[in-house]
């Protein structure tokens, strides 16, 4: 009986394939083992950012001030000082809120004027809002006299005035949070120059 001769193949190539597949297996799961640690490091990276907004908008947007209630550019009209104290004079009434990133609504209030605790005068100031980051400015006519002020031995008239306004600072919309202002500024009077001597406010 003839022998039969059958092809053999060698190992070599059945073992490349199945290395191949298991280094092809082991990439892969490199791959996606890679892909995870690069979304958490972006999640870290976000929720870290997240974190410094919120922490640098509470510190510095979400933290309303009070807003300053300030008398300015006092322009004498007449003084008059014998027999008894009269004064006219322009000025403006500045409520300042740019330090707030929001704005301020206000009440109706006053404002009055003293000389050595008496009341000479009193202005009204009208309800209002103050933009975010923004002044208002108010014009007006003061109109003071007193026949308790004699005399003014050093020539200079000293009067105070104060006032308060009541409102609610609105921050983008979201949040309000009621904010009283006080006024309280000492200004003096050349009697003798009948003009402005100084003014300063606290």
């Amino acid at each position: 009986m003839p022998e039969q001769n059958y092809p053999t193949y060698p190992l070599g190539q059945a073992n490349g394939h199945t290395r191949r597949d298991g280094e092809s297996q082991m990439s892969a799961d490199e791959l996606k083992r890679k892909k995870k640690i690069k979304l958490a490091i972006y999640i870290s990276i976000f929720v870290v950012f997240q974190i410094i907004v919120i922490t640098t908008m509470s510190l510095t947007v979400m933290k309303v001030k009070t807003p300053k209630f300030r008398l300015g550019d006092i322009k004498v009209q007449s003084l008059e000082t014998t027999p008894s104290f009269d004064l006219k004079f322009t000025t403006q009434i500045r409520i300042k809120n740019s330090a707030n990133w929001g704005s301020y609504k206000f009440k109706a209030g006053n404002v009055t004027f003293q000389h050595q605790g008496q009341t000479v005068g009193t202005i009204d100031i009208a309800k209002g809002k103050v933009g975010w980051l923004s002044t208002v400015k108010r014009n007006a006519n003061v109109s003071l006299n007193s026949s308790a002020i004699t005399e003014l031995g050093s020539g200079v008239l000293t009067l105070n005035s104060v006032g308060r306004l009541e409102g609610k600072v609105a921050i983008m919309f979201i949040m309000k949070k009621k904010k009283a202002t006080n006024m309280n500024c000492t200004i003096a009077f050349d009697v003798t120059a009948k003009t402005l001597q100084s003014l300063h406010c606290k």
